[in-house]
């Protein structure tokens, strides 16, 4: 009897400053969560690629154990940023490379809309 592949949620946080990794089921229950500052003590290098891939590789792990071998990705990043910090790419490489299937990647990174007016008031 061939082994029914489970699906899992990979949620990737990410800025300039830091990047983390929340894995969760499809229901939304947590499995896992780890971030750059988990990986590394140095705080200028929490969003960095390399110290990225290696919390995708503890998330891995992890998944491995509750025998997950789907993952639908959701990349968000800070308001108003037209892309992802550099750890997100870096990310879901190395989960490709660890064996993972990637079904689908959404960035879900919310767009301004108008919002706050600038103070001083209207100059005519």
């Amino acid at each position: 009897m061939a082994r029914k592949n489970k699906e899992g949620i990979l949620h990737i946080l990410t800025s300039y400053n830091n990047t983390i990794l929340h894995l969760t089921d499809l229901s939304g229950e947590t499995i896992s969560r780890v971030s750059g500052g988990m990986v590394t003590k140095h705080n200028r290098l929490k969003a960095n690629p390399t110290v990225s891939m290696f919390a995708a590789k503890q998330i891995g792990e992890k998944a491995k154990d509750w025998g997950i071998d789907n993952l639908y990705v959701k990349i968000k990043a800070k308001t108003g940023n037209p892309t992802a910090g550099p750890g997100a790419h870096a990310a879901i490489k190395a989960l490709t490379k660890a064996g993972f299937n990637i079904r689908s990647i959404i960035d879900i990174t919310k767009v301004p809309r108008g919002g706050p007016t600038k103070p001083g008031g209207r100059r005519v």
